[in-house]
């Protein structure tokens, strides 16, 4: 029988060694606004013996963060202690770093949870066998129900100045881990228990918890024991712990950018639409025209007045140039802007061959035959 249940305990212990790292640890949770600050709240009697308090934490979920109560949970065997989750600063975005179960305490941002938690270690109980002992001056404890009970004094155990609740970037705490610290990580391991994980849902789905809502103050602050949100053991925050900035709604930068593209899609397209002006101005261009055809009724007119005034005056040395004139002006005007010099002694030449045609000539030879 013995040797059976040193074999259970070896694969018990095994199977928690492979599942360490799927069950707990930096979970795949990543934003860039920050928690808000942690909220001030009491809290409540322990229960019995045998139960470890874990503080109250902000989770993150659709409609953004909200406050998970703290509470009073069975530890899943004698000697684990809680190390608590916390948000950490990547370098681009806060990711959360869920607590754990373990033989000691390991390294938790330094946040101050207050209640033993105090940025390093615990201070609030020890175990000695199978019992836990609880020191009361951090916790609130019955010693009627709770005999193992010892009270030790320390520095900051319920209020604090600063009451962070990540670790880096703008305002964290700027605590590292010590080698102790690092060296509990490697040790024997466990996640959130089942009562833990109710916690955590069921403050999920209370639309009082989330941050938008209450501002940085939760009327629930902590519980008695987990998943009992209502009663005598329901302790509510008496303030937040700093002015609640709320953060810039995710939803308004996303709109932007989809209405830039569109109002620079308009405006390209505007622009070809505003051209239509300079298609209704493409008749000005017509104007010219008008102005060119009255140049050439004036230039006909004149014509016409030249014609009647050659004909009243019918000279016959001024008849060669209205000869030439007329042709001059039924030429294009590329022939007047470029007058060629070698046309004009043909045109004196023509009128030469003409003159035998002429009736004059016969008249000169009559009047010889007739002496």
């Amino acid at each position: 029988m013995s040797m059976l249940r040193s074999m259970r305990l070896t694969l018990l212990t095994l199977a928690m060694l492979v599942l360490v790292p799927v069950s707990w640890g930096q979970v795949g949770v990543s934003i860039t606004i920050g928690p808000p600050a942690l909220p001030v709240y009491e809290q409540p009697v322990c229960p019995g013996p045998g139960y470890i308090w874990t503080p109250g934490y902000w989770a993150y979920g659709p409609g953004g963060y909200y406050w998970v109560p703290g509470t009073w949970v069975m530890a899943p065997e004698p000697g684990l202690l809680w190390t608590p989750g916390y948000w950490a600063w990547s370098g681009n975005a806060y990711i959360w770093n869920a607590g754990y179960w373990g033989p000691v305490v390991g390294f938790y941002g330094g946040i101050n949870y207050g209640f033993g938690y105090g940025g390093s270690g615990y201070q609030g109980g020890y175990w000695r066998g199978q019992q836990f002992y609880y020191n009361r001056s951090v916790n609130n404890v019955n010693t009627t129900n709770v005999t193992t009970v010892y009270n030790t004094k320390i520095a900051n155990n319920r209020t604090t100045v600063n009451r962070v609740s990540y670790n880096g970037g703008p305002g964290g705490a700027t605590v590292r881990p010590t080698a102790e610290q690092k060296a509990a990580e490697q040790q024997r391991r466990s996640g959130p228990t089942t009562a833990q994980t109710q916690q955590e849902h069921t403050a999920e789905g209370n639309h009082t918890l989330l941050a938008s809502s209450n501002h940085g103050q939760p009327p629930i602050g902590a519980t008695e024991k987990p998943g009992e949100f209502s009663g005598a053991g329901v302790k509510p925050a008496s303030r937040a712990g700093a002015p609640y900035n709320p953060p810039a709604n995710p939803k308004a930068p996303a709109a932007r950018p989809e209405s830039a593209p569109k109002n620079n899609g308009a405006r390209p397209e505007a622009k070809p639409g505003n051209n239509a002006k300079p298609n209704a101005a493409e008749p000005r261009p017509a104007k010219p025209p008008k102005d060119e055809n009255k140049a050439a009724k004036d230039e006909s007119k004149a014509e016409k007045k030249a014609a009647k005034n050659a004909a009243k005056n019918p000279p016959p040395p001024k008849a060669e140039p209205k000869t030439k004139a007329e042709p001059q002006k039924n030429e294009p005007d590329q022939q007047k802007a470029q007058p060629k010099p070698a046309p004009r002694p043909q045109q004196q030449q023509k009128p030469t061959p003409e003159r035998p045609e002429n009736e004059q000539q016969p008249r000169r030879g009559d009047s010889l035959l007739l002496r």
